[in-house]
């Protein structure tokens, strides 16, 4: 079975989380953020070893344990009722993070609509990512030289994952809004697919 899925998109500090957490609270909707499944392995297993490894660099973690990890925190989701794949729609945030990824999943996800999140101001978005790190003890987003590769990263590997599901599904939100106005902008295109 092929799962109902929203992709929220756009570089680190974009506001991919704060959405897709609000996203999430909506019934029939269930967010799924690559980033906290990583965040919440134990450390001392291997795939949290390689997790701390890549992030600690800002470079995304390999392909297949990403795959692999994210394919179990949804089987345990289904498992326990929280996510109903006949009845829910996937909001994902973080995965697909390049074109293999995106390959990977070709046969699990039924990719319906992206909300690209587009900030042109990436001081901001430095900002929020270095504020995001103080209040959720994110040691992934302390560093500045670290934020700019992840930024880098995003721009070289991740952001040409829009080219392959195509430019009918991406809607172009602006991120530099108030967050209300952002999910706002993200209803609005929602209630129509």
């Amino acid at each position: 079975m092929k799962y109902r899925t929203i992709l929220l998109f756009g570089a680190p500090g974009a506001g991919k989380g704060t959405q897709g957490r609000i996203l999430g609270t909506i019934p029939n909707f269930f967010h799924c953020a690559c980033g906290d499944v990583f965040r919440n392995l134990s450390i001392e297993g291997p795939v949290g070893l390689t997790f701390v490894e890549y992030s600690s660099r800002g470079e995304l973690v390999p392909d297949e344990p990403t795959i692999e990890l994210w394919r179990q925190s949804i089987a345990a989701n289904t498992a326990t009722g929280r996510f109903r794949p006949k009845l829910d729609t996937l909001v994902l945030d973080g995965i697909p993070r390049n074109v293999p990824q995106a390959e990977m999943l070709k046969d699990t996800l039924n990719v319906f609509a992206i909300f690209y999140l587009r900030s042109t101001n990436s001081q901001s978005l430095v900002q929020r990512i270095q504020r995001r790190a103080i209040r959720e003890n994110r040691l992934d987003d302390a560093s500045l030289k670290v934020i700019r590769r992840r930024l880098k990263t995003y721009e070289e590997e991740t952001k040409p994952v829009l080219h392959y599901y195509g430019r009918n599904l991406v809607h172009n939100i602006n991120a530099d809004q108030i967050p209300a106005k952002v999910l706002v902008d993200i209803l609005r295109h929602v209630v129509k697919v």
